[in-house]
């Protein structure tokens, strides 16, 4: 790094007049020269935040090939080959090549939807140079250079303002504050605070909503406090999820198993003076048995699969494996504005002559109402534009726009009032006075109009309005006001009042001592960024869930109290803690603490982060959804990170593993629901797997102890591939259970093989050899060698075939659950038995194969032994739904 960005990266530029903060950059009002900005731009590089370097599709495709199961099947395809058995090498090869080509695809999917989310969100910007305006892209703005902003700009590159006139900007998706920050040009003697109190200070990301401001130039790219985070993002470590280590630790297991089995099958062969390279072969069969090497591309097809159901209801995953981790999520912490708030200021209540109103209410408007909203509609500098569509979008300051959004629900709008009611003068806002105040001319008479903080409005007031008659203020009415007030900001809300008196001269150049006093009090106007509609639901179906929804936010603790007791997020304000409480909490305690704690207020991206790693040191699964710079850290350190695909930043999108097209909280739900299907399927998946290969190793363990040649490499990997792999994808796209949203999440400790499924997988393979090894008996008592071969070929993958109906449930009988209601199984049913039969019935295949064709008699037994699975299975769940029920 440059010295010179190094050392503009420590300077507290908030603390320094503007002439000093000028002369350090080496600038003027006038701006850069052409030529120095040509300089600048090649020392300090492009205004535009660093992505990580991207895998090749080569890289993808070798990473591919690092699983343990992978491996093995590979180096017994090599020697296979060797040894000229060039059919099972084949075979081999295509199923691995298969699922190498299926990861590929998808992971390239993933990236290409990567590249389509990321978006300039400031992409030119107006600059003085040589003393001239111009405007340019961000990128090429660099340290030094003079930028000016207007409301609905983007701050282009990190500012320290110099001139503002009655700037604000929206800084949500920075600090996590919903009500825009009002700036300023004056020195701060503070050298250490927080972002969100810099009020000179304009950063990258955030937009201008009100006024104007003149600003130089003090960090671009990744030296802003947006590139700041995205480089602590970028060196942060992914870590697997619960899929992937399970999976992982599956394979090791299996490995181990494999070894063993194979050595000891190997040195019993020998020992019965059997040839080397027959045993040899034999011991390749049971790898093959052993391992269920379509399983990764089994897991991959479904969860792309579900994949493509997601998008199809707003939720876009960047990774496969988001989708099982979400579905075993415990805590989902989200920012509140934006993600449970529709970061949109909304009048909640009004109180106007003595009366209160809510904003649903159906007002009948009278003189009190009337003059009301004249000083709502009029006194505001914001714009209301109606689409083509009809419907209305807000340019200004969202508190003004609030006002217009409710003036206008009751038919009344800024545009009509100003053809009748032009303003003619104005007194702008300011953060002394906090008051702004319009002169609007009647006829004959100058109606002054003034809103502002409730205290000092009312400080200047000694009238007010009841029902048409302007009385004193007395105690009474004083203190009626004032409890007025202290109930609208009890409940989180931001209040403003409004004032009126007429004039029967002219104003022309209005002063706030001559103008702001003698006021007639008109009421209280409470707004709020309210919650989502739909947000309610989906937090009371993720408690059912057993999930805990926590909020984590930078606003002020009274507003994401309120929220959360409007949402249901929490019962009372004891589980609620602020950044700075949490900051005198030592990491040690608060990893007992963290359960107390449903809402933090007014935190930054560190804290976010901490309350994240606390869950996850408690073996909690975190997701974090959010859509602003701040959620960042927190989305990249949880498991699964959620952002949002409308408000959401650039980095917000890029860290994400998950990400919602339609910003709708609810749609999370969708999710959870739609991971807990898929994470149930691949059980069902791996169950149907396993239990199949335990019954393909006991086949041959047993047959080569009593020295049967009972099955070749060619057909287990036949069977693995075609019997297996097809009604287990089938499985895999099964119907959820009903109740599958009233269950409490998977521990992510929680073995695959809980709830009894390791015992399922090994009386199921039981059953599946021994019913095998009944067919092979049968074949060689009665016909001859060939034909046992063949009908223990048959028997077992006909077994498969019907037994993947079993697994759909381990409780219920599939009787129950209806033999045709998966059309997906049935469909793949039909289609593995027929290549399964192909086979052996096909001349050219069947001598491939070392089969013979069967007759009539020898296909009536293998049926008749392949469909005995059905009711030995039903008859042990009969003992699963007894340990169930009594659970």
């Amino acid at each position: 790094m440059d010295k010179d960005r190094e050392l503009n990266s420590s300077v507290y530029f908030h603390t320094m007049p503007a002439e000093k903060v000028l002369d350090s950059l080496h600038t003027s009002n006038a701006g850069l020269t052409e030529s120095e900005a040509i300089t600048r731009l090649e020392k300090y590089g492009k205004n535009e935040l660093q992505e990580n370097g991207r895998k090749t599709l080569l890289m993808m495709f070798l990473l591919q090939f690092k699983d343990v199961m992978i491996i093995i099947l590979l180096v017994a395809a090599a020697i296979a080959g060797f040894l000229g058995e060039l059919a099972d090498t084949a075979i081999i090869s295509f199923v691995v090549l298969l699922n190498a080509v299926l990861g590929v695809a998808q992971e390239s999917k993933a990236e290409k939807a990567l590249a389509e989310l990321k978006k300039m969100s400031s992409p030119y910007a107006r600059v003085q140079r040589d003393g001239q305006e111009q405007r340019l892209k961000s990128e090429d703005i660099v340290p030094g250079d003079i930028v000016l902003v207007e409301a609905g700009d983007y701050i282009p590159a990190d500012l320290r303002l110099i001139d503002v006139a009655s700037l604000k900007v929206e800084e949500a998706a920075l600090t996590g504050e919903s009500v825009p920050v009002e700036k300023s040009a004056d020195v701060i003697e503070t050298p250490d605070i927080v972002i969100g109190d810099r009020l000179n200070m304009a950063y990258l990301g955030t937009s201008v909503t009100y006024g104007r401001a003149t600003g130089v130039v003090v960090a671009t790219g990744m030296n802003t406090e947006v590139g700041k985070i995205a480089a602590h993002i970028n060196v942060a470590g992914s870590e697997e999820t619960p899929l992937q280590k399970k999976l992982a630790e599956l394979g090791k297991y299996l490995s181990i198993g494999v070894i063993i089995i194979a050595a000891v099958i190997f040195i019993a062969g020998i020992m019965q003076q059997r040839d080397v390279l027959e045993m040899f072969m034999i011991a390749v069969s049971l790898a093959v048995a052993a391992i269920p090497e379509g399983l990764p591309a089994i897991v991959t097809i479904v969860l792309a699969l579900g994949v493509q159901k997601m998008a199809r209801r707003n939720a876009i995953i960047r990774k496969l494996s988001a989708v099982e981790t979400l579905g075993s999520t415990e805590i989902i912490c989200s920012d509140k504005t934006g993600t449970l708030t529709l970061n949109k200021m909304t009048v909640r209540e009004i109180y106007v002559g003595n009366r209160h109103f809510n904003a649903d209410d159906e007002l009948k408007i009278d003189t009190d109402l009337e003059i009301f909203m004249q000083a709502m509609t009029l006194c505001n500098d914001g714009v209301l534009n109606r689409c083509e569509d009809g419907q209305l979008t807000a340019l200004g300051d969202p508190t003004e726009t609030a006002l217009l959004y409710f003036a206008a629900k009751e038919g009344i709008t800024r545009e009509q009032l100003e053809a009748t009611i032009p303003r003619t003068a104005e007194i702008p806002f300011d953060s002394d006075r906090k008051l702004m105040t319009t002169v609007n001319r009647i006829n004959d008479t100058y109606r002054i109009l003034t809103k502002g903080a409730p205290d000092i409005l009312l400080s200047k007031c000694n009238r007010i309005l009841i029902d048409g008659q302007i009385k004193e203020i007395d105690e009474a009415i004083f203190q009626e006001i004032k409890q007025a007030n202290t109930g609208m900001g009890s409940k989180a809300l931001r209040v403003l009042a409004m004032a009126y008196k007429d004039s029967g001269t002219a104003i022309d150049n209005p002063n706030p001592a001559d103008t702001e006093n003698d006021l007639i009090f008109l009421g209280l106007v409470g707004m709020i960024d309210p919650p989502r509609q739909e947000v309610r639901e989906a937090i009371k179906v993720c408690k059912d869930a057993g999930i805990r929804a926590v909020m984590i936010t930078g606003d002020h603790r009274d507003t994401a109290a309120a929220i959360a007791l409007d949402l249901g997020i929490i019962k009372d304000q004891s589980e609620v803690i602020s950044g700075s409480e949490l900051d005198k909490i030592s990491d040690q305690d608060f990893l007992q603490q963290v359960y107390q704690y449903s809402v933090y207020a007014r935190v930054s991206p560190e804290h976010k982060v901490r309350i994240v790693n606390a869950w996850r040191q408690n073996g909690k699964v975190v997701a974090m959804t959010g859509d602003g710079v701040n959620d960042a850290p927190a989305l990249k350190a949880a498991d699964i990170g959620v952002g949002m695909g409308i408000t959401g930043t650039d980095v917000a999108k890029g860290v994400s593993d998950m990400v919602l097209s339609d910003d709708n909280f609810a749609t999370i739900v969708l999710a959870v629901e739609e991971g807990r299907k898929i994470y149930s399927n691949i059980r069902k998946a791996i169950q149907f797997l396993l239990s199949a290969n335990i019954g393909e190793v006991l086949t041959l363990f047993i047959a080569t102890m009593l020295n049967w040649p009972i099955l070749f490499p060619i057909h287990i990997l036949w069977i693995n591939l075609v019997t297996d792999t097809f009604p287990a994808l089938a499985l895999g796209i099964d119907k959820g259970e009903k109740d599958i949203m009233k269950q409490k999440p998977r521990p992510a400790n929680a073995s695959v093989f809980a709830e009894g499924m390791g015992i399922s997988i090994i009386y199921q393979g039981i059953f599946q050899g021994a019913i095998t090894l009944t067919a092979y008996y049968i074949g060689m008592s009665n016909y001859s060698q060939p034909v046992a071969v063949t009908m223990a070929f048959a028997t077992l993958g006909l077994i498969q075939v019907v037994h993947a109906f079993n697994e759909r449930s381990r409780y219920q009988s599939i009787f129950k659950l209806g033999l045709f209601s998966n059309k997906y199984l049935v469909g793949a049913a039909l289609f593995s038995a027929i290549l399964m039969v192909g086979v052996i019935i096909t001349p050219a295949l069947n001598s491939l194969f070392r089969v013979v064709t069967l007759n009539t008699e020898q296909w009536g037994i293998v049926v008749l032994l392949s469909v005995l699975i059905i009711p030995l299975v039903d008859f042990m769940k009969i003992f699963a739904r007894l340990k169930q029920n009594k659970n």
